[in-house]
C-alpha cells in the first residue's frame, strides 16, 4: 500500500548557506505526511543550474518512497510560460500551448533526454533537469516510464497548470524497489533548473551538455567496456529463425536496437549475460546451439569500433548470481554427470567442457583464462555473496575478479551512488584479497525507446586499441584482472590517478613517510568532493578533498599528501553535485 502526500512549503524562516561562492536558501518548515524538513535552493557561480530540493527526514520505519516535482502556476492566473516543450520519441522538440496546459488534466509524456522545459513569450526558457541517474530507481528493464508530466491536478493533489518530472509508481510492473528512506536520515529529494536565453532547442542543448549528450566520451589511452546485460539477442534470434522458416537473418535481427544504442552512447566493448533463465535443465545439444548462435551473432555485430562478446549469468555451482567472461567463445554446459568427463572433442563445436561442481567452474576459468565475478552482490539472489565463499578456493583466485558495482538500491540521503558495492570493495580488500569491483547495468530487453543513459554506468579500461572479434579480446580480461580501470556514471573522468607513482592495480612498497596522491579529474556538473579510500585489513579510513569550490565543466589536478603508513591499500572517488561520480580500483601495499 502507499499513499501521496503534496508538499507544503514553510515561509516563516529562511536561512542563507553560503560555501565557497556556493550560495543556498533554505525555507525552514515543510512537510509531505511524516516527513518533515526543509526546501533549499542552491546556485552555484559560474553557471546557470539552481538545484531545488525538499530535504525531508522521517522516524517511520521502513519507508520506500517516490518523489515528483515541477512548477506550477496560480490557478486563476495566466501561466508565466507561452509553451511548455520537450524532446518527442521521434527526436523532435513537441510543445504544448500554455492554454492547453491549463485547460486538461495532467498528462504523462515519454520524452528523450529526461527533460522538460517552459518557454517564455519573450525568448528565454527553464529546463527542468532531473539528476541523470540518481532520480531513476534501479529497476530491470530500461522502459520509457514517462518521467514527465504537464497539465492541470497533478496526483489530484494540486491545482493549477503545471510541468514537471515524476517517479512511476508501478515501475515496470516487476519488482519495482522505489528510493530506501531510513528513520532519521535526511532525504535530499533534489532536482535542476537550467536558465536559458534560448527557446526549447538550446535549453536541450544546454542541458545535454552535462551528460556528453548523453554519451561517455572518448578518453585517450582507454577503451569503454559496459558489462551485464540480458538483451537475450541468441534466442530471439533462434526463435524468429524458426517463425520465420529461415536458414539465414531473421527479417528485423539485421542490426539489432541494441547494438545501434550502444555504439550511440559510446561503447566500445559491450560484454553480454546471456541465457539468464537458465540452461542448467536444457539438453546439451540445444544449449550449444544457442551458443553457437551466441558466438555467431557477437562476431557478426562486431566491427574495428565496436567489439560485443558473449558472456552468461549461469547462477549454478558456486552459490548466489555470478558472470562469466572468456576471452574467446567457449563451449560448456553446466550440468555434467557423474560419468560424464570434464572435457570432451564434440565433431561440431570441437572442445566442449562440462561443469558440475566448483572445482569444476574454477578449472574451466584456469584452463580458458577467463573471469568470473559475483553479479548484484549482497542484494536480490547475491544476498550474503561473496561473504559466504569468500574463504573458497575459486573466490581466492584470480580469476575470480570480485563483485560488480551498481547504483543500487537508491538512498537520496546519500552523497554518492552505490555505496552497497563500494562497500563491498573495501571489505574484500580488507579481507586480504586483491579484487576489483567493475561496474555492471543489469537490464533486459533495449529499444529504440528506451531510458538507457540514467540506469548506465561504464568502465574505462586502460587500452590503446580494440581487439578484433576473430583474434579473441584477452585485452580486455587482462586489463580487468589487473585493475587497469576506473568507473564512471559518464559525467566525472579519472584520466590519471597514482599514489607514489603507481596506477591502480599495481603495488607500492610500504611507506615511511606520507605518500603522494596525484589525480587529473574532468568534469561537467560542479564537483562535490572526491575521498581517498584506503584500509588496513581491518577497518575503512577517508581522507575527503573539499571541491566545492569548482564550478561546471571544468579541469583539476589533484596533488596531495596521503597518510598511507599501516595501510595495506587505497583507492579514489570523486562525486559532483548530483551524485554523479567516479571510482578507481585499488593500490596495493605491501
Amino acid at each position: 500500500p502507499w499513499k501521496a502526500y503534496p508538499l507544503k512549503i514553510g515561509r516563516a524562516k529562511a536561512r542563507v548557506i553560503t560555501e565557497n561562492g556556493r550560495t543556498a536558501i533554505a525555507l525552514d518548515g515543510a512537510s509531505a505526511g511524516p516527513f518533515e524538513g526543509e526546501i533549499r535552493f542552491t546556485f552555484y557561480p559560474g553557471g546557470r543550474l539552481v538545484r531545488a530540493a525538499a530535504i525531508l527526514s522521517t522516524q517511520r520505519e521502513s519507508s520506500a518512497i517516490l518523489f515528483d516535482t515541477g512548477l506550477v502556476a496560480q490557478p486563476e492566473s495566466p501561466a508565466p510560460w507561452q509553451s511548455i516543450a520537450w524532446t518527442n520519441l521521434s527526436d523532435k522538440v513537441a510543445r504544448m500551448p500554455a492554454g492547453e496546459v491549463a485547460g486538461q488534466n495532467e498528462q504523462q509524456i515519454k520524452v528523450r533526454h529526461r527533460t522538460i522545459i517552459a518557454e517564455g513569450e519573450n525568448g528565454g526558457s527553464v529546463a527542468l533537469v532531473p539528476p541523470p541517474h540518481q532520480y531513476f530507481y534501479p529497476l530491470d528493464s530500461v522502459d520509457n516510464l514517462a518521467s514527465t508530466w504537464v497539465g492541470r491536478n497533478y496526483r489530484q493533489l494540486i491545482d493549477g497548470p503545471a510541468f514537471g518530472v515524476r517517479q512511476t509508481v508501478e515501475g515496470d510492473k516487476r519488482w519495482v524497489p522505489w528510493m530506501n528512506a531510513p528513520p532519521g536520515t535526511k532525504q535530499d529529494l533534489g532536482v535542476f533548473y537550467l536558465l536559458s536565453d534560448g527557446d526549447a532547442t538550446a535549453a536541450t542543448a544546454d542541458a545535454l551538455a552535462y551528460t556528453h549528450n548523453d554519451t561517455f566520451v572518448p578518453l585517450d589511452g582507454y577503451k569503454t567496456f559496459s558489462s551485464h546485460y540480458h538483451v537475450e539477442h541468441a534466442v530471439d534470434y533462434l526463435n524468429q529463425q524458426k517463425a520465420q522458416a529461415t536458414t539465414g537473418i531473421p527479417k528485423g535481427l539485421e542490426t539489432p536496437p541494441f547494438v545501434k544504442r550502444f555504439r550511440d552512447v559510446g561503447l566500445n566493448i559491450a560484454h553480454l549475460a546471456e541465457f539468464h533463465l537458465g540452461d542448467g535443465d536444457m539438453k546439451v545439444a540445444d544449449r550449444l546451439t544457442r551458443l553457437k548462435t551466441l558466438h555467431d551473432e557477437c562476431a557478426r555485430l562486431s566491427d574495428t569500433s565496436f567489439l560485443m562478446v558473449p558472456g552468461e549469468e549461469p547462477n549454478v555451482h558456486l552459490g548466489g548470481h555470478w558472470l562469466s567472461f572468456f576471452a574467446k567463445p567457449v563451449y560448456w554446459t553446466l550440468g555434467r554427470k557423474a560419468d560424464q568427463p570434464f572435457v570432451e572433442q564434440d565433431a561440431k563445436y570441437g572442445t566442449v567442457y562440462h561443469v558440475g561442481s566448483p572445482a569444476d567452474v574454477l578449472k574451466l576459468m584456469e584452463t580458458e583464462n577467463g573471469l568470473m565475478w559475483t553479479a548484484h552482490p549482497r542484494i536480490k539472489a547475491s544476498t550474503n555473496y561473496p561473504d559466504i565463499y569468500k574463504d573458497e578456493a575459486f573466490f581466492k583466485s584470480d580469476h575470480f575478479l570480485g563483485g560488480a558495482w551498481k547504483a543500487m538500491p537508491a538512498d537520496c540521503s546519500l552523497p554518492r551512488l552505490g555505496t552497497r558495492v563500494l562497500d563491498l570493495l573495501d571489505d574484500m580488500n580488507n579481507w586480504g584479497a586483491h579484487k576489483q569491483a567493475p561496474g555492471e547495468v543489469d537490464v533486459f530487453k533495449i529499444d529504440a525507446d528506451s531510458e538507457l543513459y540514467a540506469h548506465m554506468n561504464v568502465n574505462y579500461l586502460k587500452l590503446t586499441d580494440l581487439p578484433a572479434f576473430a583474434n579473441g579480446w584477452q585485452p580486455v580480461l587482462d586489463t580487468l584482472r589487473a585493475g587497469q580501470f576506473f568507473t564512471t556514471t559518464g559525467e566525472v573522468l579519472i584520466p590519471t590517478f597514482t599514489i607514489d607513482g603507481q596506477s591502480s592495480g599495481q603495488t607500492i612498497s610500504p611507506p615511511a613517510v606520507p605518500s603522494r596522491l596525484r589525480a587529473s579529474l574532468r568534469w561537467t556538473f560542479p564537483l562535490a568532493f572526491a575521498e581517498l579510500v584506503s584500509g588496513d585489513g581491518q577497518k575503512t579510513y577517508r581522507q575527503r578533498i573539499d571541491l566545492s569550490d569548482t564550478i561546471a565543466f571544468g579541469t583539476r589536478d589533484i596533488n596531495v599528501e596521503a597518510d598511507l603508513r599501516g595501510k595495506t591499500w587505497a583507492r579514489f572517488e570523486v562525486w559532483d553535485i548530483a551524485a554523479n561520480g567516479a571510482y578507481t580500483q585499488p593500490v596495493w601495499i605491501k
